[in-house]
């Protein structure tokens, strides 16, 4: 059977994810302690897609390529390509025709994670006649996204770019299926209003004179583009994780519900952990620090007082307060202190890489 080459966008400026994309590409947020592009990554890996290059900006590359190297160390071979601005997706996959040569391949953005993987859509495309496939998603809010239109016989005929007035619910999500033949469409095509190749106009063109598919995906799926987004699928991923104790833990009764305590971690007596929750490696929970629900704490961040809910604690964080710290993500390399009395009760943060906030 056919096999197919991977290709993981990790472009993008990321504006709406600032102060945290200063310092790095969104898709190396962490959520459940993994970045975003590492789930796409090893999703690929794991429906036997194992060529894949990974399309970087100019938003600190080198992280990316510091995190994946060759990609031996995730069981697959990556090749770097580099996309000098933001110029749309479909320019970006035009930058990816030497990479592609004549062979099918899947775009996987690396900003959304998918319940369930692709492994089935994978080989359900393998075993088409099909130019092209796109995944779609139900979502309450259509105009976010681009939206597919069909008619009365449930075929597919129109891609909408975040329409005011919305044909369907149903979302292109970020993971799209091609043979070779959509250079040929993208070569068609000219910078929108936002100066940039869109993959709809991409599609549409394929659309009107070859074949495309579609599938809806079980489950859910997240376009992690805002703080909200990252928070939510931090909880997502939260719900599904497995209990599991590697480092240590003082006193057993400190951990509620499901807690993953990653190696050399240290949760002391009198501290509490609420699950679902995840505490990473060589992490050092105080007695005076009451964790979770739905919290994600870094690897060698230490929490010595007050509460912390809902939130993304990012490598090498200190965490000191007399208050309660809920719906927020905290960059790595940053403290996070307060004098022993504080008349705020709770606060929300979203906090950039190496800050240093007295409350």
């Amino acid at each position: 059977m056919v096999s197919l080459k991977g290709i993981i966008l990790h472009g993008g400026h990321g504006t709406r994810l600032r102060p945290l994309t200063h310092t790095g590409p969104k898709q190396l947020i962490p959520v459940a302690n993994k970045p975003i592009s590492q789930y796409v990554l090893e999703d690929l890996r794991d429906s036997g897609i194992t060529d894949i290059a990974i399309v970087v900006g100019d938003i600190y590359p080198e992280k990316v390529k510091a995190h994946y190297g060759d990609g031996s160390g995730f069981g697959v071979k990556i090749t770097y390509i580099h996309q000098d601005k933001p110029r749309g997706i479909a320019h970006a996959i035009a930058e990816c025709r030497e990479f592609v040569g004549n062979e099918p391949f899947v775009v996987y953005l690396g900003d959304n994670l998918l319940k369930g993987g692709i492994k089935k859509f994978v080989n359900a495309f393998k075993e088409s006649d099909l130019d092209g496939m796109i995944l779609l998603c139900g979502v309450k809010n259509p105009e976010r996204f681009g939206v597919a239109k069909f008619d009365e016989k449930k075929r597919l005929v129109q891609l909408v770019e975040k329409p005011k007035e919305p044909p369907s619910n149903y979302a292109l999500t970020g993971i799209y299926f091609f043979e070779p033949i959509v250079f040929e469409m993208i070569k068609q095509l000219k910078p929108s209003w936002r100066d940039e190749l869109e993959i709809t106009e991409a599609i549409q063109l394929l659309l009107e004179k070859h074949r495309v598919g579609y599938k809806f995906v079980d489950g859910w799926w997240k376009d992690t583009g805002t703080h909200d987004d990252i928070l939510d699928a931090n909880r997502l991923v939260l719900d599904e994780i497995k209990p599991e104790i590697r480092g240590k833990v003082e006193y057993k009764k400190s951990i509620q519900g499901k807690v993953r305590i990653e190696e050399g971690a240290l949760v002391k007596k009198g501290a509490k952990i609420r699950g679902p929750a995840i505490i990473g490696k060589n992490a050092v929970i105080d007695s005076g620090a009451d964790i979770g629900p739905y919290t994600s704490v870094g690897d060698n961040s230490e929490i010595k007082r007050g509460e912390t809910e809902n939130s993304i604690i990012m490598e090498h964080c200190l965490i000191d307060v007399n208050e309660k710290i809920t719906d927020s993500i905290i960059g790595p390399h940053s403290k996070i202190t307060s004098s022993k009395v504080s008349k705020v009760k709770r606060r929300t943060l979203i906090v950039g890489e190496k800050s240093h906030i007295r409350l």
